[in-house]
């Protein structure tokens, strides 16, 4: 099994690749389009607030390429371009504020690696994710979650995504070793099944800590040849928590 201590930050060139594809800008319509100026002046202040929260550019038009307004719920599409806070999906799930997505997945540091995400929600960090990964395995808890995200992004052509439903601590061990692993809700303690599936080199971005209301410690972790994971923090955070399979939301 894995062993975890803290180490230095990690500094690693970045190869520039081109994103996978791009995407979207045709599906308004869908969703009840009445695209104003206003609406559209949003978009670029929130693109813009992406760019000064990113080094790699490639993590920039990656959010260029994914509308938000297309993951989010109907009653909550007037907030699709704000960065105030997360959107709420339900109880125990939520859409993340869109500098916390840029900053995750920046941290990571993709070039074109198996993503393994865990906590699809509407599949709007996975979208983001596809744009710089081969592919993205993501695992959603709430069964009727993953049910819709996987519907929504097939409708919208994200072809290297697979939406698994099940308990996002466990991961996916048929599926492993994933160059990258991203957690998008907070651990008690680092969950040691993902560990143990992240490839030797790889990266982890994870927040750890107590429950909400209490703030959280976001951790990057890179998995040393001798198997340890190096980790350095990276900030306070607030997540919802990282349900198990006990916890899972009721269908129906």
């Amino acid at each position: 099994m894995a062993q975890i201590e803290n180490g230095d930050g990690i500094n690693e060139g970045k190869q520039i690749v081109v994103p996978t594809s791009a995407l979207l800008g045709v599906e308004d319509s869908l969703r009840g389009d009445d695209t104003t100026d206003a609406r559209e002046e949003e978009r670029l202040r929130l693109l813009e607030i992406i760019r000064s929260k990113v080094t790699d550019d490639r993590v920039y038009h990656a959010f260029e390429a994914v509308d938000r307004a297309l993951f989010v719920p109907e009653e909550y599409l007037e907030h699709a371009y704000s960065n105030t806070g997360a959107i709420p999906l339900t109880e125990t799930s939520t859409i993340s504020q869109p500098s916390m997505v840029a900053r995750m997945t920046d941290l990571l540091g993709l070039t074109g690696e198996v993503v393994l995400e865990i906590g699809t929600g509407s599949g709007y960090s996975a979208a983001i994710l596809s744009q710089l990964a081969e592919i993205v395995h993501t695992v959603e808890i709430d069964s009727q979650l993953a049910d819709g995200a996987k519907e929504r992004l097939n409708r919208l052509g994200f072809a290297n995504i697979e939406v698994h439903a099940g308990d996002g601590r466990l991961g996916l061990p048929d599926e492993a070793p994933f160059d990258r692993i991203i957690v998008t809700a907070a651990a008690e303690n680092f969950p040691m099944d993902l560990v143990d599936q992240l490839a030797v080199g790889g990266r982890i971005v994870i927040p750890v800590g107590p429950p909400p209301p209490a703030f959280q410690t976001l951790w990057l972790g890179m998995k040393r040849p001798d198997g340890r994971l190096q980790v350095v923090p990276e900030g306070m955070v607030r997540f919802v928590s990282l349900l198990d399979s006990t916890q899972e939301a009721p269908e129906g």
